[in-house]
């Protein structure tokens, strides 16, 4: 899935470039994987041409455009979706799934780019959110736009006996957290990642909930990750890469070269950490 840092900065630049604007044409490119709700693409074009896009917000790692009439355009960025601006003179870029014209100095074009073909974009009637995504009441805290005591942060740890990797990756817990960012924060917080949650005293939690809030500040700082062609909608590739201390770097030494990287597989998946994780 994409990770909150990249979705929240993808949010932000799409509210800068969209609000108050006019769609005024869609092109569906391909096939219609991308809107699997629509029952073809003429319906999904005629469903959002002439729509005015009123704010773009985010429930979750999900951004909704609001439309008007009650209806949203949702979008799922998937695993490495992003959108990009160009012109219309720009032509054809590679792994393009849909096309918004809007004006802007002329028209701009907003093209949703996605090279692994999870992301999707749903035209949807505002009520029905909740039982085609998710009900947000159900979504832990949001380490962006939901600052949460550190005291309250505690609590909830000492109520949950599963692992800080289980915990970190739990939407259910906190918001957006995905293998990426819980690798870097177990780093920053020096705990392994099979610690039970509510076997850490006072000082580990107090650095696990720095850590968490410090790396998705961070990353948004920094414009997020460039992983699989990544990059913002000015086609920018983010720089938090370069901060990156664990993840990907299993058997060199951490970003900082306070020690080896090593790996464990945790639910099908490779985990990174160091040794003086405790």
């Amino acid at each position: 899935m994409s990770e909150l840092p990249e979705v929240e900065i993808t949010r932000r630049d799409l509210d800068k470039e969209l609000q108050g604007k006019k769609i005024k044409t869609v092109e569906v490119v391909g096939t219609k994987k991308a809107i699997p709700a629509a029952s073809s693409k003429k319906w999904f074009s005629d469903k959002l041409e002439g729509r005015i896009v009123r704010t773009v917000a985010r429930r979750g790692v999900i951004l909704v455009l609001d439309i008007g009439d009650g209806q949203d355009l949702v979008v799922d960025l998937g695993t490495y979706g992003h959108f990009r601006r160009t012109r219309p003179s720009q032509g054809a870029i590679e792994h393009t799934k849909v096309i918004l014209t809007v004006p802007g100095r002329g028209y701009t074009q907003i093209r949703l780019i996605d090279q692994s073909s999870t992301a999707t974009m749903r035209v949807v009637v505002r009520e029905r959110f909740a039982a085609l995504y998710f009900d947000e009441s159900e979504l832990g805290f949001d380490p962006i736009d939901d600052p949460m005591p550190w005291g309250d942060f505690g609590r909830m740890l000492a109520a949950d006996s599963r692992t800080l990797k289980t915990i970190l990756t739990d939407s259910k817990f906190v918001v957006g957290i995905g293998p990426v960012y819980s690798d870097e924060i177990l780093h920053a917080a020096l705990l392994r990642h099979d610690r039970p949650s509510n076997g850490l005293n006072t000082q580990e939690v107090r650095r696990l909930y720095r850590a968490i809030f410090e790396t998705m500040h961070n990353a948004v700082k920094y414009r997020g990750l460039s992983l699989g062609g990544r990059t913002d909608l000015y086609g920018d590739p983010g720089r938090f890469d370069e901060l990156i201390e664990v993840y990907g770097r299993g058997g060199e030494r951490s970003r900082h070269g306070r020690g080896n990287v090593l790996t464990a597989r945790v639910k099908g998946m490779t985990h990174y950490y160091c040794d003086y994780q405790v």
